[in-house]
C-alpha cells in the first residue's frame, strides 16, 4: 500500500499561514514541507515551482475574501447589515485579516500582486457603492462614503490612537451609523 500524498490544499493552507505570520519571503517549499512533516518531493506533484504555489495562495485568498464573503453578504438584509457583515467576515476574521494585511504588504513590492489586490479592492468597493447607493442618490457622496468606510476598516487596524472614554468598537459602530444611514 502506497503512502498517502499530502493534499494540494494543505500546501496552500500552510503557505497562507506562513504568509500571514511572517510575510511572503518566509513562504519556502522546504520550510512548508517541514511544517507539514513531509518531504518536499510531494510539492512538485502539484506545483511547478514556488511561484505556482504563490499564485494558488492568492487565488484561495481571493475566493475566501471576496467570492465567499459576497455569497454570505447577499443573504443579509438592509445595506448597512450587508456592509457590516462584509467588514466582519473580512477584516475582523482571525484568518482573513492577517492574510489580507500580508498581501497588502506584498503588493507594495510586486506588481502582479498589486493588480490582484486592486481587483479585490474594486470588488469590495463595488459592494460598498451598491449598499450605500441603495439609500443615497448622489454618486459623489456614494463614492466618498464608500471610500471612508473602506479606509475605516483597513486603517482601523493600523491606528494606535485612544478614543477618550470610548472603545474602538464603539467608535467604529458610530462611524458606520454615519456612513450607512441617510442624512
Amino acid at each position: 500500500m502506497g503512502t498517502a500524498r499530502t493534499p494540494r490544499g494543505r500546501w496552500v493552507e500552510e503557505g497562507l499561514s506562513v504568509l500571514a505570520a511572517a510575510g511572503v519571503d518566509a513562504v519556502r517549499v522546504e520550510a512548508l514541507a517541514k511544517r507539514i512533516g513531509v518531504t518536499k518531493g510531494g510539492f512538485y506533484g502539484y506545483f511547478a515551482d514556488r511561484d505556482a504555489l504563490l499564485v494558488a495562495m492568492l487565488e484561495q485568498w481571493e475566493r475566501e475574501a471576496v467570492d465567499q464573503v459576497l455569497e454570505q453578504v447577499e443573504r443579509a438584509g438592509d445595506p448597512k447589515a450587508k456592509a457590516r457583515l462584509a467588514g466582519v467576515l473580512t477584516f475582523s476574521s482571525d484568518r482573513l485579516l492577517p492574510i489580507d494585511l500580508a498581501i497588502r504588504d506584498w503588493a507594495r513590492r510586486d506588481d502582479d500582486v498589486a493588480a490582484r489586490l486592486r481587483r479585490v479592492d474594486n470588488r469590495r468597493m463595488d459592494l460598498l457603492r451598491e449598499t450605500i447607493g441603495a439609500f443615497c442618490a448622489d454618486p459623489d457622496e456614494v463614492e466618498a462614503r464608500s471610500l471612508l468606510a473602506f479606509c475605516a476598516v483597513i486603517g482601523g487596524h493600523f491606528l494606535a490612537a485612544d478614543h477618550e472614554g470610548r472603545t474602538r468598537t464603539q467608535v467604529l459602530a458610530r462611524a458606520a451609523d454615519l456612513l450607512f444611514e441617510p442624512r
